[in-house]
């Protein structure tokens, strides 16, 4: 058996004994709150505490979830690896609305198309996506998110878990303090 020529880097930040695992989905507003958060809780509730392990949900209500939640997989690929899927990330929320549809069925996003979708990533990230975006068996990594998803019984996002537990009470809107308290609880 050969080895794949390429290797998504996980979506892990910090290395202490309490995980909390979020499932996101790029495009959605309450994923995008909830990823602006995530650096400020490492900080606060230190990275030798705690690690944030990422997943991606993506939701076919949004409608160009499955091209975006690609390129933050392709981005996982490149040199950056975790930090180049952090920017496009990051890229996609700042512009959150020029990936979104109106009312998820409407609007300028109506005639674009997945190439047009993934320029404005390479345009808003400084980063060159297309060639692996292309990766023919990039699809491994993305089934991999939706099976831990499913496995899980996650349906919306964002979804919490704390070592391996899901957290209905943990919602995007919440303080970082918050999430710190539920995390570093005994």
């Amino acid at each position: 058996m050969t080895r794949p020529s390429w290797r998504a880097d996980p979506l892990v930040w910090g290395h202490g004994p309490r995980v909390f695992e979020v499932f996101l989905e790029p495009t959605c507003p309450f994923s995008v709150r909830a990823f602006g958060k995530l650096d400020a809780l490492l900080a606060e509730a230190g990275p030798d505490r705690i690690t944030i392990k990422l997943r991606l949900q993506s939701q076919p209500w949004h409608m160009f979830s499955g091209v975006v939640t690609r390129c933050v997989i392709a981005a996982s690929t490149l040199e950056a690896g975790k930090e180049a899927a952090k920017a496009v990330l990051a890229a996609v929320a700042a512009h959150r609305e020029e990936f979104e549809f109106d009312h998820h069925a409407g609007g300028p996003n109506m005639k674009a198309t997945p190439s047009d979708i993934i320029a404005r990533i390479e345009r808003y990230s400084g980063l060159k996506l297309a060639a692996a975006f292309a990766i023919p068996d990039l699809d491994r990594e993305i089934k991999w998110h939706c099976k831990l998803a499913r496995q899980n019984g996650i349906h919306v996002s964002p979804t919490f878990l704390i070592d391996g537990l899901v957290r209905p009470e943990i919602g995007s809107g919440d303080k970082v303090s918050d999430w710190a308290a539920h995390l570093l609880a005994a």
